[in-house]
């Protein structure tokens, strides 16, 4: 039983210097309840982290929400009073100051619900440390991540979607639809992608909406066992959420243009009438090839002055044109293409300063019209061109060549 104290206790306690009169507990409203209880959150991830919560879209959900409740603290001058006290880690004042110009039409409500604290909560909901409404919606959509055991089965699908996308094979776009989830495709959601291994069967939730469970594979190495609603719940609110395209290449090149086609410009393949050694001992086969959105004609307008063109007059061998694709990403994959036999050439300039330019190939034309096809049909991120057998071949296949030998040469 504890002791119970008598005023002798007292004069004797009092002898010894020790305060008698206990302080009362300041009163608290709900609303400071549940701000302390946020903040002591945002502390225990400083305790187990060692610094404190950060913005970003590689950061787990839960770091992000801690990152703008601090923000809201700090701007708010009747909260940071409450918390004050409280701050052993000097949160308060660390970190850069925050604008908090966007929040001053923020009424109190909408201020509580950032600080992740309900407007109106009952007396039954008084509780301190338990997680805000929006931490809860967050961890049931995150679901269970664990490691994916057998991701070297799915990593070399990441790359080949990285790949399409670089070249404009595939392209992201805004997701609209939860008819858009199916088995086999690709999403980017909190700054990852995410390819839909699986799709079991679809079932009906309470409220008379289909719904169904996924196994979904994530570029870092970890899966969930997540609910199709639960994607699209993230996708939706993540204003970076997309969705990956099928690697259609669409009418990238035709005779006839379809109407509501945007032209994009012209692939051209030129030959040189440079004198360099190395030009005029393969003038078969050395080629410039490159893109562009005015004619042909206009680009190669005084070639004879331009280093990129060899400082020599040019002859257009070849042109497609090319509808509804980026430029520049599908010179970029032809250049990519044909690396292996880059010419390195150095020629002076008008006025005598060493250029090397980086669009002439040791290729034939055979070659470059087989890749125009592939492009056509989408079939070329699965290529890399071989000069020693003067022919495309798949990619990882065993090439007889190392790296450029073919078309390397100095300026001598």
């Amino acid at each position: 039983m504890g002791k119970t104290f008598t005023d002798d206790d007292d004069a004797l306690l009092a002898e010894l210097g020790v305060e008698v009169e206990a302080k009362k507990a300041p009163s608290r409203t709900p609303r400071e309840e549940r701000i302390i209880a946020g903040f002591e959150e945002i502390q225990r991830f400083v305790d187990e982290h060692g610094r404190p919560p950060q913005h970003g879209e590689d950061r787990d959900i839960f770091e992000r929400l801690y990152a703008v409740r601090l923000d809201r603290i700090r701007e708010q001058a009747d909260v940071r009073t409450v918390v004050e006290e409280i701050d052993h880690q000097g949160l308060l004042s660390d970190g850069a100051a925050v604008d908090a110009a966007s929040n001053e039409d923020l009424d109190d409500d909408a201020l509580l619900a950032e600080l992740g604290v309900d407007a109106e909560t009952p007396s039954i909901t008084e509780l301190r440390h338990v997680r805000s409404m929006a931490e809860r919606r967050a961890a049931e959509e995150v679901a269970n991540r664990d490691r994916c055991e057998d991701f070297d089965k799915f990593k070399p699908l990441f790359e080949q979607v990285q790949k399409e996308l670089d070249t404009g094979l595939r392209e992201t776009r805004p997701f609209e639809m939860k008819a858009e989830i199916e088995q086999g495709r690709f999403f980017i959601v909190g700054g990852q992608k995410a390819f839909v291994a699986e799709k079991g069967e679809t079932t009906l939730t309470d409220q008379g909406r289909t719904d169904a469970r996924l196994r979904v594979i994530f570029d870092n190495g970890t899966e969930s066992n997540m609910l199709l609603r639960s994607l699209q719940r993230s996708l939706n609110k993540d204003e970076a959420g997309r969705r990956i395209t099928e690697p259609t290449a669409g009418p990238l090149f035709a005779d006839q243009t379809i109407d509501g086609d945007e032209a994009s410009g012209t692939i051209y393949v030129l030959r040189s009438g440079s004198d360099h050694p190395l030009v005029s001992e393969n003038r078969d086969l050395v080629h410039k090839i490159g893109v562009t959105n005015m004619s042909v004609e206009k680009r190669i307008a005084g070639a004879r002055l331009q280093p990129t063109f060899l400082m020599a007059d040019v002859e257009i061998v070849a042109t497609y044109d090319l509808f509804n694709i980026n430029r520049t990403k599908l010179e970029n994959l032809i250049h990519r293409i044909f690396e292996p036999a880059r010419l390195e050439i150095e020629v002076p300039d008008r006025f005598g300063r060493p250029v090397v330019p980086r669009e002439w190939f040791l290729v034939p034309l055979f070659v470059i019209e087989e890749a125009v096809e592939r492009i056509k049909d989408g079939s070329i991120s699965g290529y890399v061109y071989d000069p020693q057998q003067a022919s495309l071949i798949r990619r990882g296949a065993s090439a007889s060549t190392d790296g450029k030998s073919n078309g390397k040469a100095g300026h001598e």
